[in-house]
C-alpha cells in the first residue's frame, strides 16, 4: 500500500493552502459578517482553474480526478465553509449535467462561461416536502407545443440568489418520473423567492424557487429521454458525498488548528493549558478524529476515480467525515472556553459552518441506512 500523494497531488494542494492562507482566511470573519456572496473570491478561485477540474480539456476543464479536486475543496473549506460550498454548487452539482447533457449551445453559451466564473448555476431538487424521499418530488412538466410547462416549489436552493441558470428535477411524461430540465433566469415563470436564513454558511445565499408556468423550450430538457432523471442524480450522489466530506475535513482542520494554537498560548495556574492532560486528550482524540476521516474521504474518491464500486463507501466518509468534524468543532469550542463562545473568534463560526456538511448530501440517518442496505446485500 501507498499512501503518498503524487508529486502533483502535492503541488495541487500546497497552490490552495497558499490562497487559503494568503486570500480566504484573511476575509474570511468580514465575509461571514457581510452576509454576501463572496464573488471576487469566486472569480479568484476561476481563475486557479477550480471550477475545470473535474471537466476534460475538450470543454475548456483540466481533466482531473476526483481526489485532486477533494484536496483542493479541503483547503478552501479550511478558510470559508460559505466560499467552499459556493464552489462546490459551480464545480459539480450546477454545472455537471450542462456539460453531460447539454447540446453545443448550453455548453459555450452557459456551460464554459461558469467554468470562467462568468455565469453561476444552481440545482433545484429539494422541496418542502422532497429532501431524502426523491419519490415525493412533486413539480411536474406538463409537454406542450414546443417544450414543457414547469409547476412546483423548490427549497433550500443553494446560490439561488445570485444564479444565472438552473437545473431542475420535474416529472414529466405518463408516468410521471424525474426528468431534468434546464431554466434560465430570465424565463418567465421563475421566481425565486425569500432567502432563508441559516444558523451558519452566511456568505452562502439560499433561496426558495418557485415555478409558475414556466415555459422551458425542447433545447432545454436535459434528459435524453422523459424519466432518465433519477438514474443521473443517483450515479452523482456518490461525488455529492464525497466532496462533502472533504469540505468536513477543511473547517475540523481550521478547528484543530485553532485549538492546538489557544491552547500553546493560554496561561493558567503558571503554564500554558497545554501541559495539561485534560486538554491533551482532546487534541489527541481531534487529531486522531481527522486522520481517521481523511482516510475514508480519500480512499472513498480513489476508488470513484478508479471506477470502482464506492457508493457504500461515499456514505461512509461522508458520514465519519461530518460527524467527527462536528465533533472537533466541539471540542475546538471547549478547549478555548468562554472565547471558544466569542464572536471575535473563528471557532464559533467552524461550530455553526459545519453543520451545513451534516445535512447535504443526504443525512447521518439516511447514510446509516444505505450503509446497512449495502453490508446486507
Amino acid at each position: 500500500m501507498n499512501f503518498d500523494l503524487t508529486d502533483e497531488q502535492r503541488a495541487i494542494r500546497d497552490t490552495f493552502a497558499r490562497f487559503c492562507d494568503e486570500r480566504i482566511a484573511p476575509q474570511a470573519a468580514a465575509l461571514d459578517e457581510a452576509r454576501a456572496f463572496p464573488r471576487a473570491l469566486f472569480r479568484e478561485l476561476a481563475e486557479l482553474g477550480f471550477f475545470g477540474m473535474r471537466y476534460p480539456e475538450s470543454v475548456g476543464g483540466t481533466g482531473l480526478a476526483l481526489t485532486e479536486f477533494c484536496l483542493a475543496l479541503t483547503e478552501v473549506a479550511r478558510g470559508s465553509m460559505s466560499l467552499a460550498g459556493a464552489v462546490a454548487m459551480q464545480s459539480l452539482m450546477g454545472t455537471k449535467f450542462l456539460q453531460l447533457l447539454g447540446n453545443a449551445d448550453i455548453v459555450e453559451r452557459l456551460f464554459k462561461p461558469a467554468l470562467c466564473g462568468d455565469r453561476i448555476g444552481a440545482i433545484c431538487m429539494t422541496e418542502p416536502n422532497a429532501g431524502s424521499d426523491l419519490e415525493s418530488i412533486a413539480t411536474t412538466a406538463t409537454r406542450v407545443d414546443g417544450g414543457y410547462v414547469l409547476n412546483g416549489q423548490k427549497t433550500w436552493i443553494t446560490s439561488a440568489p445570485v444564479a444565472d441558470f438552473f437545473t431542475v428535477f420535474a416529472r414529466a411524461g405518463e408516468e410521471k418520473k424525474l426528468t431534468i430540465f434546464l431554466v434560465e433566469k430570465e424565463f418567465k415563470g421563475l421566481v425565486v423567492g425569500r432567502e432563508i436564513h441559516k444558523m451558519g454558511v452566511w456568505a452562502l445565499p439560499t433561496s426558495e424557487v418557485a415555478f409558475n408556468d414556466c415555459f422551458v423550450p425542447d433545447s432545454h430538457r436535459l434528459s435524453k429521454e422523459e424519466g432518465d432523471g433519477e438514474g443521473h442524480l443517483r450515479k452523482t450522489l456518490a461525488e455529492i458525498r464525497i466532496i462533502t466530506g472533504a469540505m468536513a475535513l477543511g473547517v475540523a482542520r481550521a478547528a484543530l488548528d485553532e485549538a492546538v494554537r489557544y491552547a500553546g498560548e493560554r496561561q493558567q495556574f503558571g503554564k500554558p493549558i497545554n501541559r495539561f492532560q485534560a486538554i491533551q486528550l482532546k487534541l489527541a482524540e481531534m487529531a486522531t478524529g481527522l486522520e481517521a476521516a481523511t482516510a475514508l474521504v480519500h480512499r472513498a474518491a480513489w476508488l470513484c476515480d478508479a471506477k470502482r464500486p464506492h457508493h457504500k463507501e461515499a456514505a461512509m466518509a461522508k458520514l465519519f467525515a461530518t460527524e467527527t468534524a462536528a465533533s472537533i468543532c466541539d471540542q475546538a469550542a471547549r478547549v478555548l472556553a468562554s472565547y471558544g463562545y466569542a464572536m471575535e473568534y473563528p471557532v464559533q463560526r467552524y461550530l455553526r459552518d459545519v453543520r451545513f456538511t451534516l445535512i447535504g448530501g443526504g443525512t447521518s440517518e439516511i447514510l446509516k441506512l444505505v450503509i446497512a442496505k449495502e453490508v446486507s446485500a
